[in-house]
């Protein structure tokens, strides 16, 4: 089934703009089931061995095909089960307009990159018209000044937006860090991220696979005098840095080994569940969590947006490294700790949360076979005050007491360090009855 109506020259942007980027198999498929659409005459579900004959590929091949065409945008799939079948429902999404294609940030990169900057541009010569910029002042009036009705609709009035094309898979950011960054160097927020630019900063992270302190740079260095983002500067700045780590390494879509029946695997012991929440949250979301939900303050996220930037840390790695700080200096945060130990872990390449807690844990044994006295990369003692909440049993209320009441809640207080000592330590922490949560 069609979603909505193609635009007119439709055919020129498969051809000429996506063939490039998801191949001939992809596009002839987009077009096989566009065309078979018409010709379905009655509601009657057929097999896929007639889009193989269609196509003259494998099945294999065609399931590789659809999965190019949901990844870019122009087909979505239902699946349900009928009686002693599976049903696969293709609802076929409209492509971009040519002169809409070049308007999206992220398609119009990766065009670039595949086909080259010369016949890039030439291609967008020919299609994408700019508006002409001496129109003069738009004196057209709105809705309301010429008509009247008792209860106007808000969606009869609200202007049409300049994209209304089909949703496309955007990556959802985490902004907070950029908006403190903003902040502390007195930059207007809402100038700089506009709903524009925080679309276009969403999809150069994606296209480039930056980290948040590279974004910060490249966001930096195409601000103007008047702190507008110069979203051309800004590009740039995101495919230089994408090329000094990756060096001679092309921007291309390449296809990643799905499986069908490819499930995300749930966190199985106390470590794994650890590590997926240091992978998942951001470290000021840790600062709260670790302080009883009290507000992270100013100087303390400061210190780690510098460090992060400096050290060119990945946020999860910046989260162990800022959670081993709190525990080895009894909850206190310091920023000579930090840079210290970040300067270590960045010239070992850590990349993820894992890494960093094996390579904690890894750190803390060799010092422990040969030194008697505490290192800094030795845990000392947990504090007695503070357990995280989002590290104890999850499927448990969170009605813990913020002061130690009775002696039997001290004991449970000290279960919960023991076992994460163990965790840090490599070892296995003794069962435990954990009734009190």
């Amino acid at each position: 089934m069609l979603q909505e109506y193609l635009p007119i020259d439709y055919t020129k942007s498969l051809a000429h703009l996506y063939q490039p980027l998801i191949g001939v198999h992809a596009v002839t498929l987009y077009q096989t089931l566009l065309h078979e659409m018409e010709l379905q005459s009655d509601s009657s579900p057929q097999t896929h061995h007639t889009l193989m004959n269609y196509l003259n590929i494998p099945l294999d091949e065609v399931y590789k095909a659809r999965l190019k065409l949901e990844g870019i945008g122009l087909l979505n799939t239902f699946k349900k089960q009928v009686e002693n079948a599976t049903v696969f429902t293709y609802e076929i999404l409209s492509p971009f307009a040519p002169s809409d294609f070049f308007k999206d940030a992220m398609l119009s990169q990766l065009l670039m990159h595949q086909i080259g900057n010369s016949k890039f541009h030439a291609l967008k010569n020919h299609y994408y018209k700019e508006a002409p910029s001496d129109l003069g002042e738009n004196i057209t009036i709105a809705f309301d000044e010429v008509f009247q009705t008792f209860t106007p609709s808000i969606e009869a009035v609200k202007p049409k937006e300049e994209n209304s094309k089909p949703t496309r898979t955007e990556p959802s950011i985490d902004f907070s860090w950029m908006v403190q960054m903003l902040k502390q160097r007195l930059i207007p927020v809402g100038k700089v991220l506009t709903q524009e630019n925080r679309k276009l900063i969403s999809q150069m992270v994606l296209l480039y696979g930056l980290d948040s302190y590279e974004v910060e740079k490249s966001v930096l260095w195409a601000l103007t005098e008047e702190n507008v983002l110069d979203t051309e500067e800004f590009k740039t700045a995101c495919h230089d840095l994408f090329k000094s780590k990756h060096y001679d390494t092309p921007i291309a879509l390449t296809e990643k080994s799905i499986s069908p029946k490819q499930q995300v695997t749930e966190p199985q012991t106390k470590e794994e569940m650890l590590i997926q929440e240091l992978e998942t949250i951001s470290p000021k979301q840790l600062l709260e969590d670790l302080s009883g939900g009290n507000q992270a303050s100013e100087q303390d996220l400061r210190a780690i947006r510098e460090v992060m930037i400096s050290q060119g840390l990945p946020a999860p790695v910046m989260n162990v490294l800022v959670h081993y700080v709190l525990l080895q200096s009894n909850m206190k945060l310091s920023k000579a700790y930090l840079e210290k130990i970040a300067s270590h872990w960045s010239r070992a390449n850590i990349k993820s949360a894992k890494e960093a807690m094996e390579f904690a844990k890894s750190e803390q044994n060799k010092f422990q076979k040969g030194a008697k006295q505490k290192t800094s990369y030795n845990y000392k003692p947990l504090s007695k005050e503070i357990i995280p909440e989002w590290f104890k049993d999850r499927n448990k209320t969170k009605q813990q007491p913020k002061v130690i009441q009775n002696s039997q809640t001290v004991i449970d207080l000290e279960k919960e360090k023991a076992e994460l000592q163990a965790l840090l330590s490599g070892k296995a922490a003794p069962h435990q009855n954990r009734s009190q949560g």
